[in-house]
């Protein structure tokens, strides 16, 4: 959950997050652009021109710092690119743009929900908004997860091969992005008074590892919803009944990740050990983690012996 404390101790976990998913997400960007303004230059320059366009909106919604504005358009750029369909000329209409805009959506007006109660509690969002490592760690492992893309951004073969785990993995990661932010704000506004999510005590509002049920089943709807535009945009509304397996996995592990994320923050960053930050990225990283998992259980059982 978002946690507003002093964790000046471990602010070197928050430069270890943005150190990991910084430098790939800026290569990714560049690898793909070159090879986009090459083959088709109007997918180039649509998706740099929207990425940037989005960090500019957030920065000026005060949302986000210049660096975490910088780090969110970098980010959207790789999302964009490795998410690329036909025909181009439309293409970031049917990719990773839509279900980022709606996590973006979702947890911005989250955090303007009840916010005079949240100053009041201190567990408000910093009048700068987000900064670049707090970007990173909800977002990083989307951009992580295309990756596989860009390097294969060349040979068409790989890229897509590539292409549809890639995409369901970044789908599952905005999902648990999404709901780890709106379970945690609108929790604290309707949810009343949490409990700890190891012992069910009752505890402060803002407390590691407190959960509500309000904020919880908030939390859920908010993974579906990310989950249901991803493949919306992916795939088409006339194919969408046919993800429904697919939908209900990645927003699973969008939930995996909420509670984990809880779970965490009530042992691991509780002692100290962890930040937020470093906790946010854990989360974000399991709730791909779970349904691949899952998927891999389900096809060794279905392989002949």
């Amino acid at each position: 959950m978002l946690i507003r404390k002093d964790q000046s101790g471990l602010e070197w976990q928050s430069k270890a997050v943005l150190l990991i998913v910084a430098p790939w997400t800026v290569i990714s960007v560049l690898l793909q652009g070159y090879w986009w303004a090459v083959q088709r230059p109007v997918v180039a320059w649509t998706t740099l021109g929207i990425s940037a366009v989005f960090g500019l909106v957030v920065w000026r919604l005060r949302a986000g710092t210049a660096g975490a504005a910088a780090t969110g358009a970098a980010i959207t750029a790789s999302l964009m690119f490795a998410t690329t369909r036909f025909p181009y000329e439309t293409s970031w209409l049917h990719g990773g743009l839509m279900p980022l805009l709606a996590m973006f959506l979702l947890t911005f007006a989250a955090t303007k929900i009840g916010k005079a109660k949240k100053e009041q509690l201190g567990t408000a969002e910093s009048r700068h908004g987000r900064n670049a490592a707090q970007v990173a760690a909800n977002l990083g492992v989307a951009a992580l997860a295309v990756f596989p893309v860009a390097v294969a951004a060349q040979d068409g073969v790989l890229r897509h091969s590539f292409e549809a785990i890639s995409s369901f993995a970044a789908i599952a990661a905005l999902a648990e992005a999404a709901a780890d932010t709106v379970s945690s704000e609108i929790g604290q506004v309707l949810g009343g008074q949490p409990r700890l999510i190891t012992t069910l005590r009752r505890v402060e509002s803002g407390t590691d590892g407190g959960i509500t049920l309000a904020g919880t089943f908030a939390g859920v709807a908010a993974a579906l919803i990310v989950a249901i535009i991803g493949f919306w945009a992916m795939h088409g509304s006339r194919q969408l009944g046919s993800y429904w397996a697919s939908i209900c996995l990645a927003a699973g592990g969008g939930v995996f990740g909420l509670l984990f994320d809880s779970l965490l923050g009530a042992t691991l960053e509780r002692k100290g050990w962890l930040n937020n930050d470093a906790v946010n990225f854990l989360s974000t990283l399991s709730a791909v983690l779970f349904p691949m998992a899952i998927i891999a259980l389900v096809l060794s059982k279905a392989s002949p012996r």
